[in-house]
């Protein structure tokens, strides 16, 4: 039997819509395309309002229209955010409470230009913290969208750090709070604890744990073949 849609499966369908349109929209110069590309863009709009009933078509599809730019400039893909897994020499983990929903999760935010990814990851850990940190190993690349944890397209790239000075000091604007916690003494509510809480205190304890990321759907760019 057929599954039934999720409002998650929407949101990913809407937004994947959305870039193709957009995308489509950059590189065309077809008015006749352009009308279509735009009923596209409409059609998304209102996908994501059937998911959040508080927001309305039309701002939405203005707010997609924004973003449409210019041959390669309007290319779009999905923004990239850099997390950060902080152990301590007590094997504890570096966690912040997001400002924006009171959910806690280790340190991250979005890649600045300019910057390796290692570089951001270094860098927001402080400002978010005021700990310093060294970064030793890629620890995930994730689909955003696909976890769940955010309606903006984005791939989420978490290293592994080690503390190595500093002195804790929540980011007033950014975070609620930040500390150190062990296993056993953990916040809550805590983001996605069952993908990554258990591997990352793995890795912290200097297991080999492997690179985590999303597998392979099956095939979903290409046409059933016949058998």
């Amino acid at each position: 039997m057929p599954q039934r849609a999720t409002g998650q499966d929407l949101l990913t369908w809407a937004e994947s819509l959305s870039a193709i349109a957009r995308t489509g929209l950059a590189f065309t110069e077809s008015l006749y395309e352009r009308e279509r590309y735009e009923e596209v863009i409409r059609v998304a709009a209102e996908m994501l309002t059937f998911v959040h009933d508080d927001l309305e078509v039309d701002s939405v599809a203005t707010e997609m229209m924004k973003s449409v730019g210019k041959g390669v400039a309007g290319y779009v893909t999905p923004k990239v955010a850099i997390g950060a897994v902080v152990g301590n020499e007590r094997g504890e983990i570096l966690l912040i409470q997001r400002s924006d929903s009171g959910v806690w999760l280790y340190p991250t935010g979005w890649a600045d230009v300019g910057y390796s990814p290692s570089e951001v990851a270094v860098k927001e850990v402080h400002e978010e913290t005021g700990i310093e940190c060294e970064p030793l190993r890629l620890m995930a690349v994730l689909d955003g969208v696909r976890m769940g944890f955010t309606q903006i397209p984005l791939y989420s790239l978490v290293f592994l750090c080690r503390a190595t000075g500093g002195e804790l000091k929540p980011h007033p604007w950014e975070t609620r709070d930040a500390g150190w916690f062990s296993r056993d003494n953990l916040p809550s509510p805590l983001a996605n604890l069952e993908r990554w809480v258990e591997p990352a205190f793995r890795a912290i304890d200097g297991e080999d744990v492997d690179v985590d990321f999303d597998l392979p759907r099956s095939s979903p760019w290409e046409e059933p073949r016949s058998v």
